[in-house]
């Protein structure tokens, strides 16, 4: 619970620094200070983290779970298992949880940029004459959270618990203390004030809306960190820690609001005295860059996955943990990050405008998350269709509702996060699209292993055979590896003892080590030919030499010396042609990222002195 806290919890925990700043800016100049609107406000505030939060994600979401991970690309997983009659519905689904995952990436960006700024911006309140360098102090402390990354979190994972145990007893108690001078604003978690404002005044709280969805940022995190700490960690320390402080800072910033009308500038701050408001700068800016690197190491992670579930080409991953598989890195990632968030820092210079680029991103991930829970519900978990429709009526009506909101700051900033997700939903439906295009040749020009080898001893001229082991990369383990066939047709040559190795990917994030290989003979005559098939989870480091020592540790294959084995690999030059099915510019876009994809050695670890590379050309 410690280390959820410390993780999970930094984006949630630190939305109080401008949601209700937010709220009651001037750019919503029809929300005022009067005891309607905050009532109605702070009705609203705790109303979303009662059903999106606690009851929609904590209690029902998070328990979709794929094999113990959560996110939205396990909610993918989990809807490509299942078995619909209509045939475009399954692609359908998937490929808005894929816009999902591009919005996260929108959201990726963001957080960092709107947390640390708002932390700093702090010192506005403790001295006016310091506005001019908070954009300079939040570049800085940006930069160097992402010069940082290549450490890993768990450096300063130790640390992270305890600071956000302490960032969330002191907001609730100075939340209590503000409180306790007017007890009367516990009245707005009465329902009725949030109905009353909403019927009243409906454009004003529509308005209201687009803003309050910035209390629950960092609510897919609650999910996708799933795997992390388990989902009773992650509930505990939500129902006993975090949501009763943030019920109480909103509900003091609330009260400070309707006492002194002049707070909207920046409530947060303004509930500690002068003489705690700048170490409060200093610790708000420590709770943000922890709320930034669970987001960043977030986008680390999705990424990895989807590199694995075949959406985006290979990249360098590195494992930032020897006992932790999900804390990866990603060089390429980290700084297109990096120069995305201080250039939003740069153009966008306030947390109060910047929170117009945020809305759209959180309320759209969120309203996908829950139209995938709600099929996984009803075809997955085969409940009774009343209680999908009641939960369709409650959450859907909600989520559209705040995703409506936001759609009015589309023009102000919203066109940010959408313009992200869909340059990144054109990647990764592009690589997926492109893939299995060249997949699908691929398999055809290697044509089925076993008519390969009846033929071997009858090709002319003969094929030789030479000492030693060769291992070929197959993406099936059925067709003839293009390296081997090249091998074998052109050069004639084979090894005496041939290991097809076929790494396959599955949709769960972990396979135990006992159950991930099999082997099968095909020939026990030189040359031996064994298929070897590796099954690894999303999650899993992909490692052929790793692969092999299991092998021989398990004694599937006799006498293998994986030190000594040579590696054939095949490389795939991709060329556009006239074949229909796929947009011009598309298939340009994909020679292009197949180029700067990282190469089979790289990915699979493969001993550059002991591979050699096989070539040909393939049409998309």
């Amino acid at each position: 619970m410690l280390g959820a806290l410390g993780v999970v919890f930094g984006d949630i925990g630190t939305s109080g620094l401008y949601a209700l700043q937010t709220v009651f800016s001037s750019d919503n100049n029809d929300i005022q200070a009067t005891a309607v609107d905050v009532y109605g406000v702070i009705s609203l505030v705790f109303w979303t983290l009662v059903l999106v939060v606690s009851v929609e994600f904590v209690i029902l979401i998070m328990r979709a779970d794929n094999e113990g991970e959560g996110g939205i690309m396990a909610l993918i997983a989990l809807v490509k298992k299942l078995t619909i009659k209509r045939p475009w519905v399954k692609p359908a689904l998937v490929t808005a949880g894929l816009f999902g995952v591009a919005l996260f990436f929108g959201d990726g960006m963001i957080t960092p940029a709107i947390s640390v700024l708002s932390a700093v911006e702090g010192l506005e309140v403790v001295s006016p004459a310091m506005a001019q360098w908070v954009v300079p102090i939040a570049v800085v402390v940006l930069v160097g959270l992402f010069s940082f990354q290549r450490f890993g979190t768990s450096v300063i994972g130790r640390i992270f618990g305890p600071v956000m145990v302490l960032w969330f007893v002191i907001i609730a108690a100075v939340g209590l203390a503000q409180v306790l001078k007017d007890p009367n604003i516990l009245r707005a978690a009465s329902p009725l004030y949030a109905a009353d404002f909403l019927l009243e005044h409906p454009m004003i709280s529509f308005v209201a809306l687009g803003s309050i969805v910035l209390t629950i940022t960092g609510t897919e995190a609650l999910y996708a960190d799933m795997g992390h700490f388990g989902r009773p960690a992650i509930t505990r320390a939500w129902f006993w820690i975090v949501f009763p402080a943030l019920l109480l800072n909103y509900a003091g910033q609330g009260s400070l609001i309707l006492e002194n009308p002049a707070a909207v500038k920046n409530p947060f701050f303004l509930l500690f005295p002068s003489w705690a408001q700048l170490p409060m700068v200093l610790l708000a800016t420590f709770a943000t860059v922890i709320a930034s690197q669970a987001v960043i190491s977030g986008a680390f992670s999705v990424t990895n996955q989807a590199i694995r579930s075949g959406y985006l080409p290979r990249m360098n991953i590195k494992h930032t943990s020897n006992t932790e598989m999900g804390q990866v890195y990603s060089s390429a990632i980290n700084w297109a990050l990096c120069i995305a968030v201080v250039g939003l820092v740069l153009v966008f210079r306030s947390s109060t405008r910047l929170a117009s680029a945020y809305g759209i991103a959180v309320t759209g991930t969120l309203l996908i998350d829950t139209l995938l829970f709600l099929v996984v519900m009803r075809l997955l978990w085969r409940r009774p269709l009343w209680n999908v429709i009641l939960a369709g009526a409650v959450f859907l009506t909600v989520n559209t509702l705040f995703l409506a909101a936001n759609a009015t700051k589309i023009v102000t900033g919203g066109w940010f996060p959408l313009g992200v997700a869909v340059i990144v939903f054109i990647i990764l439906s592009t690589w997926y699209l492109g893939n299995q295009r060249v997949s699908r040749q691929r398999r055809e020009r290697e044509g089925p292993l076993t008519d390969f080898i009846a033929r071997l001893s009858t090709m002319t001229p003969p094929v030789e055979t030479v000492p030693g082991t060769a291992v070929h990369l197959s993406l099936t383990g059925t067709t003839v590896p293009l390296a081997m066939r090249l091998g074998a047709e052109q050069i004639h040559v084979t090894h005496e003892q041939v290991i097809v190795l076929s790494i396959q990917p599955q949709t769960e994030p972990h396979v135990a080590d006992s159950e991930s290989l099999s082997v099968e003979w095909l020939t026990e005559t030189t040359p031996r030919i064994a298929v070897l098939k590796a099954r690894v989870g999303f999650r899993d480091e992909i490692s052929a030499p790793h692969m092999l020592e299991m092998a021989r540790d398990q004694k599937l294959i006799p006498d293998l010396d994986p030190d000594s084995v040579i590696y054939i690999a095949s490389h795939i030059t991709v060329k556009p042609n006239n074949e229909p099915g796929m947009a011009r510019w598309r298939k340009h876009l994909f020679v292009s990222l197949t180029k700067n994809a990282t190469s089979p050695i790289e990915y699979f670890e493969l001993p550059p002195e002991r591979t050699i590379t096989l070539g040909t050309e393939v049409g998309v």
